[in-house]
């Protein structure tokens, strides 16, 4: 933990020196949002102060600032996640992202695109695979295609120690599959998926590949070109930026066949009152008015990233994360989900404390100046699969650091004695 310096790295956190209820702030919900450094902050401030205009739009001063820098941030996060340029679309967060595809995949399947979406259309007697611990955005808009388009959805199951079961993993991705969508990390588990596997397979079939980043992008080196996913979806909000922003990633010849879904201005070449034709991608799927002020932040909060090194950052995490599992596994009463090896899973632990809801749990937690994340997390059928309803969750970032476990962990071992559950 010491290499990070975790110390000067939470000075770059100005609200991270708040307290709540009297008690320094312990904020472990990073999974849910991360806090934002002062150089992101202070990102966004320049180009509202300074250069604020429509991008693509004017010859004015400002607007061509306003474009450059629009670009010049495409350009950063495309760097940072291992894309080119022109294969980063922006969008307003990562579901957003996920449903572009999967309606792009709807618009193809109703004939829209012409033959170079062709590739796209899905129906009866095809499949579209997901996992049973996706989050909801990367399952509830591929449940929605397959209603759309008499596609089946099939999902791989989870094991009971929170990993993907993958022993029936080609007869479930098989030559009916179109689509196999996956989280690269759960976002209640901490499991880090075997994405390689999943490819590999996927292209095995033809099938093509979705990959919920979210959860990586902030925590892992992530290299988009080297993982060969077909599309990829992250937020910055949880990568140390703005909220408002994110980001799909598609391999450029079929970000340039897919139908886009926004449609207006600024993503067309021409406007008849009969018919229109579309720019190629990226601006093809960036309709309208583009969030330039999250954009610029989100780019400084890569940069900031890219400075530590993410090498670095994922080391530290491990480390919290490590210290956070085996503090809450030698808690009477807690059930923890997921891998119980730290080295399969990032620095997230979700657990069920025996006897006490979840929110009850979060409220006592709040009360002592800890910050965590309770409910189904955006995944109810994960939560089923595990017979609750809700669990409680901690999250690391690159600002967590030993006192903040500390804090956590003396204030959980309180929680099942303060609702007067026998130990």
């Amino acid at each position: 933990m010491d290499s990070l310096e975790t110390a000067r790295v939470r000075g770059d956190f100005p609200l991270l020196e708040r307290t709540v209820g009297g008690h320094r702030l312990a904020y472990l919900d990073s999974g849910a949002t991360a806090q934002k450094p002062t150089c992101v902050i202070d990102a966004e401030q320049d180009f509202l102060t300074r250069s604020n205009a429509a991008v693509h739009r004017g010859a004015h001063t400002l607007a061509v600032e306003a474009t450059e820098v629009f670009e010049a941030s495409r350009e950063a996060v495309a760097r940072f996640v291992g894309a080119d340029t022109d294969e980063i679309v922006w969008t307003k967060n990562a579901t957003e992202a996920l449903n572009l595809v999967a309606y792009g995949f709807a618009n193809a399947s109703a004939g829209l695109g012409g033959a170079d979406a062709a590739r796209f259309r899905v129906g009866p007697g095809e499949t579209i695979v997901v996992t049973e611990m996706e989050h909801h955005a990367n399952l509830v808009p591929w449940q929605q295609l397959a209603a759309r388009t008499g596609a089946r959805l099939r999902w791989l199951p989870l094991t009971d120690d929170g990993r993907l079961d993958l022993s029936d993993l080609d007869a479930i991705v098989d030559e009916s599959t179109a689509v196999l969508a996956f989280t690269h990390v759960s976002n209640v588990l901490g499991t880090i998926n075997d994405a390689a596997r999943l490819v590999d397979r996927a292209r095995q079939v033809g099938a093509l590949t979705v990959l919920d980043a979210c959860q990586s992008a902030a925590h892992l080196p992530l290299d988009l070109h080297a993982l060969d996913v077909d599309f990829a979806a992250f937020s910055g909000h949880k990568m140390l930026g703005p909220t408002g922003i994110g980001a799909l990633y598609g391999r450029k010849e079929l970000l340039d066949a897919l139908p886009p879904v926004l449609t207006g201005g600024s993503m067309i070449t021409t406007v008849t009152l009969e018919e229109t034709q579309f720019l190629p991608a990226p601006q093809r799927f960036e309709a309208g008015t583009q969030p330039v002020a999250q954009i610029v932040g989100l780019a400084a909060a890569v940069d900031y990233l890219a400075e530590t090194g993410m090498e670095t950052v994922a080391a530290h995490e491990a480390a919290i994360g490590e210290a956070l599992l085996a503090g809450v596994r030698a808690v009477p009463g807690m059930r923890v989900l997921g891998p119980l090896d730290a080295s399969l899973r990032i620095g997230t632990v979700s657990f069920d404390v025996e006897g006490v809801h979840a929110h009850d749990v979060g409220q006592f937690l709040d009360a002592r100046g800890v910050a965590a994340r309770v409910g189904h997390h955006c995944a109810q059928p994960l939560h089923r699969r595990y017979g609750i309803t809700a669990s409680t969750r901690v999250s690391s970032a690159i600002y967590t650091d030993e006192q903040d476990v500390e804090q956590f962990l003396a204030a959980l071992a309180e929680v099942r004695a303060f609702f007067g559950v026998a130990a």
